[in-house]
């Protein structure tokens, strides 16, 4: 499911602010975007994250700012004095005066050593990050359960019509025997009256028998309505339920095509398109189902 969480918090000279967005995906994968120095707390982000996301695509990103003091930065002496030693050594060999200004050689590679990253211990900084992190994925979590809803709805609406045309299919299916009798019934008349020949009522009863196996779909009726009513229990579960609701989905369809290929009738033929109709629909949306 889609969201979007953030928080910002401040803990003596740390400044920390996180963002993690959400996008439907049928696996979990977690993208990371840190400051520098920060990479190495992935496996902690990580392990918070799939505590709260367990399906979808999660972009994070942390940005933590550290307010500066002067041990932060030192001049390095020895290299400063090095620089100055070989400018004033070129100067004399180019018979020129050698003008140095301390600024320009603060600049020089190497003259100031940054040591803010040296300094910073991850393991210290976590229970300060951490807070902020999950007060970000608490807001997340708000906003891709008011969008469960709304997918929740969408879902039962959808298995309720699968379950209404299960019915229709049920009601009509003793009327596709009663209609093929009489269909075959008349076509022997015919035939008997055209050729002048004679059917045996064992060879016309035989007939039904053969047709009724072939396109009785009890059975299958029978398992669709039980995976209907697991779809519904599982929608309702609190439980994470993606993945369960995706498997309940495939039997369900492998259900609805058998039902159309044993069925010859065309008003259940009608029946399955509106089920396989629905069925598309749920199948859209589960893949958004944590």
């Amino acid at each position: 499911m889609t969201g979007f969480g953030e928080a910002h918090d401040r803990f003596e000279s740390l400044a920390i602010a996180v963002e993690v967005r959400t996008i439907n995906s049928r696996h979990y994968k977690l993208s990371l975007r840190t400051g520098e120095g920060y990479g190495g707390l992935e496996p902690q982000i990580n392990a918070l994250v799939r505590q709260s996301v367990r399906r979808g695509a999660v972009q994070l990103q942390l940005h933590v700012r550290r307010d500066s003091t002067p041990d932060d930065f030192r001049i390095h002496s020895a290299l400063l004095e090095g620089y100055v030693r070989q400018a004033k050594q070129v100067a004399k060999e180019c018979g020129i005066e050698a003008d140095i200004a301390i600024g320009q050689l603060l600049s020089l590679p190497g003259v100031i050593d940054d040591r803010r990253a040296a300094a910073q211990d991850l393991q210290e900084v976590w229970p300060k990050i951490e807070p902020t992190l999950r007060a970000a994925l608490d807001a997340l979590a708000t906003m891709r359960a008011a969008e469960g809803g709304a997918l929740e709805s969408d879902l039962l609406v959808n298995s309720s019509a699968i379950g209404q045309q299960a019915v229709a299919i049920e009601k009509r299916v003793p009327q596709v025997s009663v209609g093929y009798r009489e269909r075959l019934t008349d076509r022997v008349n015919r035939a008997l009256s055209e050729l002048n020949v004679t059917v045996e009522p064992a060879d016309l009863l035989r007939e039904m028998s053969l047709f009724v196996d072939k396109s009785d779909i009890s059975e299958e009726l029978v398992r669709l309505k039980s995976h209907l009513v697991q779809f519904d229990a599982t929608v309702h579960a609190k439980e994470s339920s993606g993945r369960k609701l995706e498997f309940i989905s495939q039997e369900m369809g492998r259900e609805i095509n058998t039902i159309g290929s044993k069925a010859s009738d065309t008003e259940i033929s009608c029946h399955v398109v509106e089920m396989k109709t629905a069925l598309e629909r749920i199948r859209e949306q589960v893949q958004n189902v944590e």
